[in-house]
């Protein structure tokens, strides 16, 4: 059996999955496609571990997301159950769920203090009104106005958003009752801001963004005394930002992921442990080189993490004291994993690969343990997936060795290529399920779908990454992909004279580069690709970062800042091309495609635009889903066939 677009939405999308504090089950979010209203409706499953039937929890047509266990075994959730806005609520153990939490404006996500009754809450809060009259005054902006939006500095859009009044809090609930914890934030937790609380409730950090000389943002972690109600920043390092901070189960341990930014390089991600009362910070792995992602302690020294390795995702566990680090996921098992929690017996999470969508798993804390699917939630079958993955090391031009997946067909005949270039660039294919990016319905139409790691890929090491670094887009990144596609081309299975080229983002940058620069390819599909440098540094919702990594502004040298911009080879532009985007986009507004369009046009290529109004960076709604899938199958078929 092989999987088409319209399987890919029939399938159950497991997003979560947390260990209950008894250690018999775990819960997980589970989003279906509501066939009445074609959007995605999550609810909560209870699995258990002993290999017993799930059981759904919640059900209906509201979004039940986000699970979280209190200490005492209660589960708690996000849901918009009352109202378009999400709250925090409680689903005892017999009775009908109820609501923690009625933030005016919404709860966008929360933690509790699993042996304490207290826990934070991320909510938006308008500036300079009551608490009582938040909702209200909302209401009165929203049917009367004004709707002006005033800024003295970048950021003022965010992925699809303008940043608007309201400004993210983080609010704490205990027996004291509601608290704003940042109650003068402006600005400081916009963007998807990363926030934790101790599990004895002793203390709570988030990541608080601050100016910077470059003129993005730093960030440093604001730690709370949760009792004394006081609060101090911790790290801030210029061109530095934290991610995801973890407490340790006495509070008195920090952990996250630090970043570092420069002109010159992109940076190592690093893992780093921090003294929540002193804030001395100390680098954990400084040997490792990779990108780690702390997920949960198991003890007070030792914690699970991830990382990009070689086109997989395994699961590590790191000695806090010593910085030993084990793998506990089988090299041979490979795949990929996420929501990683320790329930005091065994490491959950979530597991997927090539072949099968998310599922929860269980494995033991032992190297080189066999991940276990613990059930199937998603409905995919074992086998399911018709495809066959193969990996290849090719040398590029310059000797390095380039990883590649290539996704055969199920059919034996030679099949025509697929070269599709991933996004980032600072990013990887791994064996890993993508809803977005998938392979399968391509594999089903006969294709081989060919997914190179070039330069800039993670997993491969920090001199790899850095080969992307400081203006070098269409230098060597280029010569790999091409390397790539000689090498798939000229096997036995495939027809090189039958190519096509796609990517989405920088991979869509990489397909306008790939036009301007050769006609080996006999089609091209280019989805939210970057077109034109200079257009998109003043645009973008993250233009200062485009300057940043060429290493020189448009101002300073416009020869040096263009020289890798598509849109100044496009009159040698031949191939067919098929452009796609979401006019939602701020990320790469869809200025690039209406230009790119428009060059084309106006140059003779065969040409097609799509645009769909309602997405952004992303094709996220089930039908609209399908409609990109078509459009990109019928251009293909219609070229390269």
């Amino acid at each position: 059996m092989s999987v088409s677009v319209q399987r890919l939405l029939e399938l159950g999308r497991v997003s979560t999955v947390v260990p209950s504090p008894c250690g018999t089950f775990l819960v997980a979010a589970v989003a279906h496609v509501d066939p009445e209203t074609a959007r995605f409706v999550s609810k909560l499953v209870r699995v258990p571990l002993d290999g017993s039937a799930p059981t759904d929890l919640t059900r209906g047509k509201k979004n039940d997301r986000a699970p979280a266990f209190r200490g005492d075994g209660t589960l708690g959730f996000l849901s918009n159950r009352e109202g378009d806005r999400d709250q925090v609520w409680l689903l005892p153990a017999s009775g009908e769920p109820y609501a923690l939490t009625d933030e005016p404006l919404g709860v966008t996500a929360f933690a509790f203090a699993e042996g304490s009754p207290r826990f934070v809450v991320l909510a938006d809060v308008l500036p300079g009104v009551p608490h009582d009259q938040q909702r209200e005054a909302a209401k009165d902006l929203a049917t009367k106005g004004p709707s002006d939006l005033h800024y003295t500095s970048q950021p003022v859009r965010h992925w699809d958003h303008w940043l608007g009044r309201a400004a993210p809090h983080l609010v704490l609930y205990d027996d004291r009752g509601r608290v704003d914890l940042t109650p003068d934030a402006s600005g400081e937790h916009r963007g998807d801001p990363a926030f934790a609380i101790a599990p004895n409730g002793t203390r709570a950090a988030i990541v608080e963004r601050l100016p910077s000389p470059d003129r993005m943002q730093d960030g440093a972690l604001r730690v709370f005394e949760l009792e004394a109600r006081t609060s101090r920043l911790l790290g801030r390092f210029e061109r530095r930002s934290f991610e995801r901070p973890l407490f340790s189960p006495s509070g008195r341990v920090l952990v996250a992921r630090r970043t570092e930014r420069s002109k010159e390089h992109h940076g190592k991600t690093e893992l780093v442990q921090l003294d929540a009362g002193s804030g001395q910070v100390r680098e954990v792995l400084s040997s490792w080189d990779r990108w780690p992602v702390p997920h949960g302690f198991v003890d007070e020294q030792r914690l699970l993490v991830t990382a990009d390795d070689e086109g997989a995702h395994p699961v590590y566990v790191v000695d806090l004291a010593d910085g030993r680090l084990e793998r506990i996921s089988s090299r041979a098992a490979g795949g990929s994993h996420d929501s990683v929690a320790w329930n005091g017996a065994k490491v959950t999470g979530v597991r997927h690969t090539f072949l099968h969508p998310p599922e929860p798993f269980a494995m033991k804390l032992l190297p080189e343990s066999e991940p276990a699917l613990v059930t199937r939630l998603s409905g995919f079958a074992e086998g399911e997936a018709e495809m066959r993955i193969e990996r290849m090391k090719v040398p590029s031009t310059d000797g390095a060795p380039i990883d590649v997946f290539v996704a055969c067909p199920p059919s034996a005949a030679r099949a025509p290529m697929l070269l599709w270039i991933h996004g980032g660039p600072v990013s990887a294919f791994a064996d890993a399920w993508h809803w977005r990016w998938n392979p399968l319905p391509f594999t089903r139409a006969g294709y081989a779908v060919v997914l190179p790691n070039p330069r800039g890929s993670t997993g491969y090491g920090q001199a790899f990454i850095e080969g992307i670094w400081k203006n070098s887009w269409g230098a060597q990144c280029y010569e790999d992909v091409l390397a790539v596609a000689d090498a798939v081309a000229a096997r036995p299975d495939v027809d090189g004279t039958r190519t096509a080229a796609m990517g989405g983002s920088f991979g869509g940058y990489m397909v306008n580069w790939i036009g301007g620069h050769t006609d080996r390819f006999v089609a091209l599909v280019s989805h939210a690709g970057i077109f034109d440098h200079d257009s998109l540094g003043g645009v973008s919702d993250y233009g200062v970062w485009f300057s940043d990594s060429f290493g020189v502004t448009v101002d300073e040298d416009r020869e040096a800042f263009e020289r890798f911009s598509p849109h100044r080879f496009v009159t040698k532009w031949k191939t067919p091309t098929l452009v796609l985007h979401g006019e939602r986009d701020y990320r790469v507004p869809i200025g690039e495609a209406l230009t790119l369009f428009e060059a084309l046009q106006r140059n003779g290529v065969p040409s097609e635009l799509v645009v769909f109004p309602d997405e952004n960076h992303w094709i996220l709604k089930p039908r609209n889903v399908i409609a990109w899938y078509e459009h990109v199958l019928r251009f293909l078929d219609a070229h390269v066939r």
